[in-house]
């Protein structure tokens, strides 16, 4: 049976990629935003995740008109992917990013379980490291950047993403349920790969995302590898791509750039420094765009 999907913020930069992805994929997709996507073939539900009531009516609607030929009213869908929120610092007051990203993420997350749908994977941040809005120049505590890492933003952004962690943790425990959180890395669309030549002349530029990334398409294989993987109650995964932005090994490149930060345990080779050992191991994740081959590419075009 086709599962049935509602994908929050999938008119934004992620979201615009991982939604054909999940459809190309077989899902049932619904997108809910404050606006259309790009993707004409994807039904969209406008709508404002602040509003408990708009939530509770985007988990329980048709997707399309076909759905009234079924002679009664829509079950709520399988699963919820929530990457609906104000998507960094800088673009609202402070106080309205960690409002908006904090409950809408509750709001997503209790309807989502009060409704009986046991499988959320919500998007939180690379931002919880705590380095990439830090005000001056900030060290990491150690590398590499696992799930276990004491994270510490300074952000109203990063602090949000804490926040949800902590509410799916919560509501994960008390429902018995699936809730994954994504510590999504600096997310790179194909075009972005035309800036990697530059990223690896000058490589403090890359200190605030940890020298690491995640391909938007990648992060939809990641996504799908979440939904099809079952009975893991609450996880944190960093989504992140497998190696280093620079020219490594990342031990050596980490001691030259980042002296002051201890090292946990050996970095093999150019290993992202936020570790995506966890998806790999556990969801079975594997790249399909490293970011070689896709500067590799764009000079052969």
């Amino acid at each position: 049976m086709t599962q049935r999907i509602l994908f929050t913020g999938g008119s934004g930069k992620a979201g615009r990629h991982v939604l054909p992805w999940l459809a190309s994929r077989g899902y049932a997709v619904l997108n809910f935003d404050l606006k259309p996507s790009e993707h004409a073939q994807i039904p969209t539900l406008v709508g404002d995740m602040t509003d408990a009531g708009q939530v509770f009516n985007a988990m329980t609607t048709h997707f399309g008109f076909g759905g009234f030929e079924l002679g009664q009213p829509p079950a709520p869908v399988d699963a919820v992917v929530h990457f609906a929120a104000i998507p960094r610092v800088l673009l609202q007051p402070d106080n309205e990013t960690f409002r908006v990203n904090v409950m809408g993420t509750y709001n997503i997350i209790e309807a989502a379980m009060k409704l009986g749908i046991r499988k959320v994977v919500i998007a939180s941040s690379e931002t919880t490291y705590g380095v990439c809005f830090a005000e001056g120049d900030k060290d990491y505590h150690a590398f590499p950047l696992e799930e276990d890492y004491d994270v510490d933003p300074m952000d109203s952004y990063g602090l949000s993403k804490v926040v949800n962690e902590k509410t799916a943790r919560t509501f994960a425990e008390r429902f018995k349920a699936d809730i994954y959180a994504l510590r999504i890395g600096n997310v790179i669309e194909p075009h972005d790969y035309a800036r990697f030549p530059g990223f690896v002349a000058d490589p403090l530029t890359r200190k605030r995302n940890a020298w690491s990334y995640i391909d938007a398409r990648d992060l939809g294989q990641i996504v799908h590898r979440c939904l099809q993987t079952n009975g893991l109650g609450y996880q944190v995964f960093n989504a992140v791509n497998d190696t280093l932005t620079a020219n490594g090994p990342t031990a050596d490149f980490l001691r030259q750039w980042c002296p002051r930060t201890p090292h946990r345990r050996p970095l093999v080779g150019e290993e992202a420094p936020i570790s995506n050992r966890k998806i790999r191991e556990v969801l079975g994740f594997r790249e399909a765009h490293p970011w070689r081959q896709e500067v590799a590419g764009l000079k052969a075009g």
